[in-house]
């Protein structure tokens, strides 16, 4: 990581100035460090992948709670061959071991809103350009049907 100084001269006081990774995105590189650890060591995956997943939303923030309890029901129930793991920290959901769509939530990266996220292994390309990822502050019911119609394609 780099460091750079302003001058104090310039500023009145001396000012730290940070390139490189944001606290925030040190600790989701650490996060899926030891969730690859961890997927190397035999144990019944599927269950505890589901409980870690369960348990990681139940630490968010109640509005970041809400929407990734109701994203994990209507992806388990739009495609129930996906399985839910932990990916960067943070909700996902795998085919054969592959991420195909994840929850951001936004108080983990201190933004605006959170996110659903589609990987390259989701299938929704649709001509030469389409959208990956969904700001979410709150889901209606039309919401959750396009989430539903979102996640099938993706596994479709």
């Amino acid at each position: 990581m780099k460091t750079t100084q302003t001058s104090a001269k310039n500023t009145g006081a001396a000012e730290e100035k940070h390139d490189g990774f944001t606290d925030e995105e040190r600790g989701a590189m650490k996060e899926r460090a030891k969730e690859l650890k961890a997927a190397r060591r035999p144990r019944a995956a599927k269950a505890d992948a589901e409980s870690d997943v369960l348990a990681k939303i139940a630490e968010m923030p109640e509005a970041d709670r809400v929407l990734a309890e109701r994203l994990h029901d209507i992806v388990k129930s739009s495609a129930p061959d996906l399985s839910p793991k932990l990916w960067y920290g943070m909700p996902a959901y795998a085919r054969n071991g592959k991420v195909v769509c994840f929850f951001q939530s936004a108080q983990k990266f201190k933004t605006r809103y959170a996110t659903l996220g589609f990987s390259d292994q989701a299938g929704l390309d649709e001509g030469t350009m389409w959208p990956t990822t969904y700001a979410l502050t709150k889901l209606t019911a039309e919401d959750e049907a396009r989430i539903a119609a979102l996640i099938k394609k993706a596994v479709g």
